[in-house]
C-alpha cells in the first residue's frame, strides 16, 4: 500500500494513509459509518490509487452504501486487475435488489479465476440470490454441492458456510435440520462472525450466555481492571484525537483559500447623522454547509444461507446444467 501511496504529491501519502488506518480502526470498533467518513476523504485525495478504491468499496459495503461500493470496487478492479472482490460485488447487486445480476457475476468467466475461498464466498452469495428469487430449494442445493460443507475441520469459511446452509434450510422449511446446522455454525464461530447463536436460540428457546466474559472478569483483580480501563481510555482518547486531526487537516486542504482583496480607502467625509447602523441581531450568511450524503437504503439486506445432510436434495443433472443459458458479466 505504501508503494502505491508514494506516487501522491507532497504530504498526501501521510494524510491518505492516516485516514485508511483510522477507517480500519473504526471497523474494528464496529463503527462502519465513521470508517466511511475516513475512506471518503482518502478517496477524494487519491481516487486513482487502486488500494484506496478497494478500501473505499469495502467500507461502503460494510456501511450499507451498496451503489457506492459497487462503483468503487469496479474501479479498483480496472486499476488492479484483481477479481478478489467479485463476491462482494455480487452481494452489492443483491443489496440493490438485483439478484439476477448477482447470478450473472457468479456465472462469469472471471469467477473461475478465484481461489477456493473466493469460490466458496461466491457460492454463498449465489445461494442468497436464489432465495431472493424465491428459489428456496435451489438455494439449499447450491450449497450442498460444496464438499467443504461436510468438512469437520474448522476453516476460515466454516462458520459462514454452515450458517448460510442453516439459514437456507430454515427458509426452505427444514426447521429441525436448520437447528442442527445453526449449532454447528456456533461451534465454528469462535469470533462471533455470524448470528448463529441468536438463530439457534430462536429455534430452540434456549438462552445463550456469554460465559467467556464472566470467566475473564473473575480472573482479573479490581486493580488490574482499573489500570486496564485507564490505559484503554487513554488509548481511545489518543485515537480520537488523531482521527479529528486527520479530518481537520483534510478539511483545510479541501477548502479553497479565500482571496484577500484589500479595501480601497474611503475619502474622508463628515459623518452623516442619517447613517444607518446594521442591527446587532442581524444574522450573517457564512455560506452553505455541505450536506452529508444520505446512506442509501438497500432493498435487500445481504444474507448468507445453508441446509442438512440427512435431507440432501437431488443435484441438478449434467443435462439440465448444460441447457441453462450462460450470461456474461456486464
Amino acid at each position: 500500500m505504501r508503494e502505491e501511496l508514494r506516487s501522491l504529491p507532497g504530504d498526501l501519502p501521510d494524510l491518505v494513509g492516516r485516514h485508511l488506518v483510522a477507517a480500519e480502526r473504526a471497523l474494528e470498533e464496529d463503527d462502519p459509518d465513521k470508517a466511511h467518513e475516513h475512506t471518503k476523504v482518502a478517496r477524494r485525495f487519491a481516487a486513482r490509487i487502486g488500494v484506496v478504491r478497494e478500501a473505499a468499496g469495502i467500507v461502503a459495503y460494510r456501511a450499507g452504501h451498496f451503489s457506492e461500493a459497487l462503483s468503487d470496487l469496479r474501479a479498483a478492479r480496472r486499476m488492479t486487475g484483481s477479481d478478489a472482490y467479485l463476491p462482494v460485488m455480487a452481494d452489492c447487486e443483491r443489496g440493490l435488489g438485483r439478484p439476477e445480476r448477482a447470478i450473472d457475476l457468479v456465472r462469469s468467466p472471471e469467477a473461475e479465476r478465484l481461489d477456493r475461498a473466493g469460490r466458496i464466498e461466491l457460492t454463498i452469495v449465489e445461494s442468497g440470490a436464489r432465495r431472493d428469487l424465491g428459489q428456496q430449494d435451489a438455494a439449499v442445493i447450491t450449497l450442498q454441492r460444496l464438499p467443504e460443507l461436510r468438512d469437520p475441520q474448522p476453516k476460515p469459511w466454516s462458520a459462514r458456510l454452515a450458517f448460510a446452509y442453516a439459514d437456507a434450510l430454515a427458509d426452505a422449511g427444514h426447521q429441525e435440520a436448520a437447528t442442527d446446522w445453526f449449532a454447528r455454525a456456533m461451534a465454528f464461530d469462535e469470533d462471533g462472525e455470524t448470528d448463529a447463536a441468536d438463530r439457534y436460540a430462536e429455534l430452540t428457546g434456549a438462552v445463550i450466555e456469554d460465559v467467556e466474559e464472566d470467566f475473564e472478569e473473575d480472573l482479573d483483580s479490581e486493580d488490574d481492571f482499573d489500570d486496564a480501563g485507564a490505559a484503554e481510555e487513554g488509548k481511545l482518547a489518543e485515537e480520537e484525537e488523531e482521527d479529528a486531526e486527520a479530518l481537520a487537516e483534510a478539511d483545510d486542504l479541501l477548502e479553497p483559500e479565500a482571496a484577500e482583496t484589500p479595501e480601497a480607502p474611503e475619502p474622508e467625509a463628515a459623518a452623516s447623522p442619517e447613517a444607518v447602523e446594521p442591527e446587532a441581531g442581524e444574522p450573517v450568511n457564512t455560506g452553505e454547509e455541505e450536506k452529508p450524503a444520505e446512506a442509501e437504503t438497500p432493498g435487500i439486506t445481504p444474507a448468507f444461507i445453508e441446509p442438512d445432510f440427512g435431507d440432501v436434495l437431488e443435484i441438478e443433472t449434467d443435462e439440465s446444467a448444460q441447457k441453462r443459458p450462460k450470461k456474461n458479466d456486464e
